[in-house]
């Protein structure tokens, strides 16, 4: 039986202990940029990094680590900070609006005509810029997994039919397994629904699409709020993962008062469905206006801009 809570531990354990020097991961972006998104082969520094190693499917293989690297640099570039340059960049690393095939030299005139440069200037003064930038983006991504040790059971194929001997300790650590499986799970639920907000966000929809989402977000927060607090009841708590910071992986959500915290966690976690939670809440303007506002409020902000 494959036990996923003692292999996130080994895995942890065999994190690197420290992210590789801002100049490295630089020099290691300049060499992806020579031929280009998809990575082939990637030089060390940028295979170190705690992200990329904490995304990889198998973190002793390198093709594995190399395309967890393809997936979180064409995340970064997809979410880049500069809107002004952000398509510029992605053209730069061979992404749309490049054409697949594009050497560097077509690759950085597609850039440059994208940002409104002259393509010697771009060269000279704007690409190192997006490149130190994105470096700092691959660094604070490996520093969110420095500051956590907690990391998702790592998943394998199934063969044969695993099999729970009939022997106490055996139950215990597959009951842990089940807990730890369903806590992340709930994370996980309420990430995709904290995405599909931002998704909306971005794409300047109507509140009357935003708010469903914001509801089943709520629902699933509490969902996932429950599960924490419990398994951090049952089993304990290692290395200071409390329920808050477990919730923190799942995205960004608006901060609550601790009294609303609890209302909401309740209204969720004895609720069967969405259905039956917007049911218990409808009637609590307090916790609705603390939950949905901010969500809006972001909407509003991305409008204005």
């Amino acid at each position: 039986m494959a036990l996923g809570f003692f292999w996130a531990s080994w895995f942890t354990q065999c994190m690197p202990k420290k992210s590789p020097a801002s100049q490295d991961v630089i020099y290691g972006l300049q060499q992806v940029l020579r031929r280009g998104l998809p990575v082939t082969s990637a030089t060390g520094s940028l295979t170190e990094l705690r992200g990329v190693v904490a995304r990889a499917v198998d973190p002793t293989d390198a093709p594995s680590r190399t395309s967890a690297l393809n997936g979180l640099l064409q995340s970064l570039l997809a979410r880049f900070k500069d809107a002004r340059y952000a398509e510029a960049v992605r053209a730069l690393f061979g992404l749309p609006p490049a054409l697949p095939g594009q050497n560097l030299t077509q690759r950085r005139s597609a850039a440059a005509v994208s940002a409104g440069h002259e393509v010697h200037h771009f060269r000279k003064r704007v690409e190192p810029r997006l490149i130190e930038q994105l470096a700092a983006d691959l660094l604070a991504d490996a520093d969110g997994f420095t500051r956590t040790k907690a990391i998702a059971p790592r998943l394998t194929p199934a063969g044969a039919r695993p099999r729970v001997p009939a022997d106490p300790f055996a139950w215990e650590v597959a009951e842990e397994e089940e807990a730890v499986s369903r806590l992340w799970a709930a994370i996980y639920g309420l990430r995709a629904e904290l995405v599909a907000i931002e998704r909306l966000v971005s794409l300047g929809s109507e509140e009357a699409q935003i708010v469903p989402r914001a509801v089943t977000a709520a629902w699933m927060w509490g969902r996932a709020s429950a599960a924490a607090v419990a398994h951090g009841q049952a089993y304990g708590r290692n290395d200071g993962q409390t329920p808050d910071v477990m919730l923190s992986l799942a995205g960004w959500t608006p901060p609550l008062p601790a009294p609303l915290a609890t209302r909401l966690r309740e209204a969720a976690s004895t609720a069967d469905s969405r259905r039956e939670f917007l049911a218990s809440v409808r009637g609590d303007v307090e916790l609705g206006n603390a939950w949905i506002r901010p969500f809006l409020s972001t909407a509003i902000d991305e409008e204005s801009r």
